[in-house]
């Protein structure tokens, strides 16, 4: 089965064919999200459009996503104008195929759990968290992703770890690589992204600016392990690749919840930021399978 698989984020779309258990022609294209849905779904068209003999199209995207219907349940001014456009419906008439939409970090669970650092978890059961512009969360059960009572579980992103009533302070305004970069800027506005402030570790007001940053990391994980007792938290991004950060993480997290919780490992994800499309087109031959049979 040969399957066009899109990741559609706000700063690029990543592209490519799943068939046989493998990714190939593996590409990336700026977004331009900023331009709104529409053009993003025209973008996506001329993708797509480059590939003959397609069987499936699976496309994994940011928002809120009805995975049932295909539809942006919400999403925010990083992508204007994309809530409520009907992304299946779209690609399913201009390509004549079936079609599965998945939200990005449900499908990078599912990439991690069938592929990717997901089989560490003894039970199937885990956390898959992304840290960029946003923190993008997922909840694994049993092998599959819990969607909550209207397809917006995982939101986590939007968990409160500061503030107060009248001003909450959301995880990822504190925690995200955005915010990293943020604060980093604020003292050496040269270091605009996450590799260039790891690569100045050295430097003692950077390295303090990034482990208060770690720090606000652990705040929302301690709380994550507490609710879920999970065996696994696996953490995308491209921050969570820099060793630093992540043995960090693992030996502070300890101090942060009960020691009848210790047991969690914390992992980084294997499939780096490709894991959107192994798990977009593992749904899309699963789903495609299930209306052949």
């Amino acid at each position: 089965m040969k399957i066009a698989v899109l990741d559609i984020g706000g700063t690029a779309i990543k592209s490519g064919v799943f068939e046989n258990g493998e990714l190939s022609e593996r590409k990336e294209l700026p977004a331009n999200a900023r331009l709104g849905g529409l053009h993003l779904m025209e973008t996506a068209k001329k993708i797509i459009a480059e590939h003959s003999g397609l069987d499936c199209i699976g496309i994994s995207t940011a928002g809120q996503v009805d995975s049932e219907q295909g539809i942006i349940k919400y999403a925010n001014q990083n992508i204007p104008d994309y809530t409520g456009i009907k992304i299946q419906e779209i690609f399913q008439e201009t390509f004549n195929v079936p079609v599965v939409v998945e939200n990005d970090v449900n499908a990078a669970a599912i990439g991690e759990a069938v592929f990717g650092n997901g089989q560490i978890a003894k039970d199937k059961n885990f956390l898959c968290l992304t840290y960029g512009t946003g923190i993008g969360g997922a909840v694994v059960i049993d092998g599959k992703i819990f969607k909550g009572a209207s397809f917006s579980a995982g939101e986590i992103g939007h968990i409160i770890t500061h503030g107060s009533k009248t001003c909450p302070g959301y995880y990822e305004k504190y925690a995200s690589t955005a915010a990293l970069v943020k604060n980093v800027q604020a003292v050496l506005p040269e270091l605009d992204d996450g590799r260039k402030i790891i690569m100045n570790l050295e430097q003692a007001a950077v390295r303090e600016i990034v482990d208060k940053w770690i720090d606000e990391i652990l705040y929302g994980l301690a709380s994550l392990i507490h609710i879920f007792n999970p065996s696994l938290i696996i953490l995308g991004g491209g921050i969570m690749k820099e060793a630093y950060v992540i043995e960090s993480l693992r030996k502070k997290i300890h101090s942060y919840i009960m020691p009848s919780f210790g047991d969690v490992i914390l992992a980084s994800a294997a499939l780096g930021n490709d894991a959107g499309l192994w798990g977009i087109g593992y749904l899309a031959g699963l789903k495609t399978g299930r209306k052949n049979d």
